[in-house]
């Protein structure tokens, strides 16, 4: 009896096999055509821009329903809401939301009440993906300045601009030619259309806060930009395509432009140690340090104490490169050089010291304080800047601090900066290291 049962079950098992395998394309046409392969992907739905009403115990400003849940909710059903315009947007669910419609849609107008912190806003938006309206922060998180303070940093912008525009006139900076100091260099702005916003990424002047937040307006999410590997500037160059002048200045119609400026002995520092000290094992910078090392260390025994160039080693290397008119690592480039503000109109400009209240007059002057926060990342490794700078330029002689200044020399013009305080501290001739001058 049992040998005459196995052909039987093997049949049955071979026949639901097949039975299977040809079922599973009729399977796969209806869940295309259904919309439920878009949810199982993770795919984007737009929302749909209706004028409905939100359940009165929503507090959100935008109440948000997948048009995908609103397509299959009955005429009865939308009446329950009343009316109110719905903004358009997009959003990305996950598989964990996927069931009945009731459930979906709750999750896409969201709980009552407002999130009592960033992290729960971070959590609850961590799916919304690029191209995408982003959706405000919950009020209580949201920083504004008062009217006093706002008008006192207007006023403090004003003078900026009015130094700028006469340190650019005095030193014939504002006239256009084909060098780069007098060509109009378009090639580093990221332009945000869709918020109107300009910004000239002078790197090491607060660069990572900026460019964290100009990778959320270009849709990604912060919980993305925590997890991910991917060079930020990467991320917003993919949102963010370089502009041509024409393109930019059109753009600058209905934007506001504004570059962070730093000064220019403190941002060098911050290159030098962000780069060389801490470079990644085996990156760039890393193999360009040891080449300065061979270079500059003539004593052999010396040259793995340390590893990486000493800051007057560098200073020696950046020097001759400038003399020879090479090219210069785009962390090493003067600001005038790299943004040319004295050729292209700029609305604000913030600087590192006052950076707080900077970044918190432009975010508001943008009408974007609910869409953005005030970022301060990437503040520095180890001791205060103040330390930093006298350890450091202490190491440098005379023949070197000029060479510095000289080459950062509009930088400090039309900024506003002194470097008399460095002057102070650097060592005299008869100190100085012959190798490295």
């Amino acid at each position: 009896m049992r040998s005459k049962g196995m052909p039987c079950r093997a049949a049955r098992r071979c026949f639901l096999v097949f039975t299977a395998i040809a079922l599973l394309p009729l399977a796969l046409v209806y869940l295309v055509t259904n919309e439920q392969a878009y949810k199982l992907k993770g795919y984007e739905v737009e929302y749909a821009k209706l004028e409905i009403n939100a359940p009165s115990n929503v507090s959100r400003k935008d109440a948000i329903i997948s048009s995908t849940v609103l397509r299959k909710l009955s005429t009865k059903k939308l009446k329950a809401y009343s009316k109110q315009t719905l903004v358009e947007k997009s959003f990305r669910y996950p598989l964990m939301i996927l069931g009945p419609l009731k459930a979906l849609a709750k999750r896409a107008v969201g709980k009552s009440g407002r999130s009592s912190s960033y992290r729960h806003y971070k959590r609850r938006h961590k799916y919304f993906d690029n191209d995408t309206t982003l959706p405000t922060l919950p009020d209580d998180i949201v920083r504004t300045m008062p009217p006093s303070k706002l008008e006192l940093v207007e006023q403090r912008m004003k003078a900026r601009q009015k130094l700028l525009a006469q340190k650019c006139s005095q030193l014939g900076l504002d006239i256009p030619g084909n060098d780069s100091i007098h060509k109009p260099n378009s090639w580093e702005f990221l332009v945000n259309h869709k918020y109107h916003l300009i910004w000239c990424n002078v790197f090491k002047s607060a660069s990572s806060s900026w460019m964290y937040n100009f990778n959320v307006l270009a849709g990604y999410s912060p919980e993305f930009l925590k997890k991910t590997t991917d060079i930020p500037l990467a991320l917003a160059r993919k949102k963010y395509p370089r502009v041509s002048l024409d393109e930019l200045q059109e753009a600058q119609n209905d934007s506001i432009t504004f570059m962070i400026a730093r000064h220019p002995f403190e941002r060098l520092l911050s290159a030098y140690r962000d780069k060389f000290i801490f470079a990644l094992p085996h990156s760039f910078h890393d193999k360009l340090g040891s080449k300065i090392v061979r270079t500059y260390r003539k004593n052999k025994a010396e040259r793995h104490k340390p590893k990486y160039p000493t800051f007057s080693e560098f200073v020696s290397w950046l020097l001759h490169e400038v003399r020879k008119s090479n090219h210069i690592d785009m962390h090493l480039v003067p600001a005038t050089k790299f943004c040319t503000p004295c050729l292209i109109k700029f609305d604000v400009i913030a600087k590192f010291e006052t950076l707080e209240e900077d970044q918190m007059y432009l975010i508001e002057k943008a009408g974007l304080s609910n869409v953005i926060m005030p970022e301060w990342r990437n503040t520095g490794k180890g001791k205060k800047t103040q330390e930093l700078l006298q350890t450091f330029y202490s190491q440098l002689t005379r023949k070197q601090l000029d060479g510095l200044y000289n080459y950062y020399r509009y930088d400090f013009e039309v900024f506003g900066y002194s470097a008399i305080s460095y002057f102070n501290i650097v060592r005299t001739e008869e100190n100085a290291d012959p190798d490295t001058s």
